[in-house]
């Protein structure tokens, strides 16, 4: 009598597999790391205001799998301590638009929002541009990011 191993063989490899759930977020965009803000742009109510976050302010945006955090500080050249600032929740990327879901924040307004922004990233640069609309703060205004992706 003679044994065919290959259905074996076949049920061995099946078994073995990972059974890591697959993720229902597809990201086109290797949008995961840590970036550093250079520069920020709000438009609100025809007013245009430019922010440079290389020169009295430092701020960072850290991205996972899932979730965001970002951290703003002073300088050392700047002793302003109103100047720190820090949040995240979680966020979804679907080709080019990247929306968050801020769940953590110092003005609870704020809080469980959702901002939907375009993101481009070309060589270690992002681009993020959206509408940041928040009804209880009476904030409505377009915000344009532009991050540098920091090197390990």
């Amino acid at each position: 009598m003679k044994i065919s191993l290959l259905p074996i063989f076949c049920l061995f490899v099946v078994a073995c597999q990972s059974n890591k759930p697959e993720t229902t977020q597809q990201k086109s965009l290797p949008i995961e790391g840590t970036w550093k803000l250079l520069s920020g742009t709000i438009i609100e109510n025809g007013d245009t205001t430019v922010t440079s976050y290389t020169e009295n302010v430092s701020f960072i945006k850290i991205i996972n799998d899932s979730h965001f955090a970002f951290l703003k500080h002073a300088l050392p050249n700047n002793n302003d301590s109103t100047a720190f600032d820090a949040g995240g929740g979680s966020y979804t990327l679907q080709d080019s638009t990247y929306t968050e879901r801020l769940e953590y924040y110092k003005a609870k307004a704020w809080e469980n929002n959702d901002f939907k922004f375009t993101v481009s990233i070309k060589n270690d640069t992002l681009i993020q541009t959206g509408i940041e609309k928040v009804e209880k703060a009476g904030v409505n205004r377009l915000n344009i990011e532009k991050y540098v992706r920091l090197k390990k």
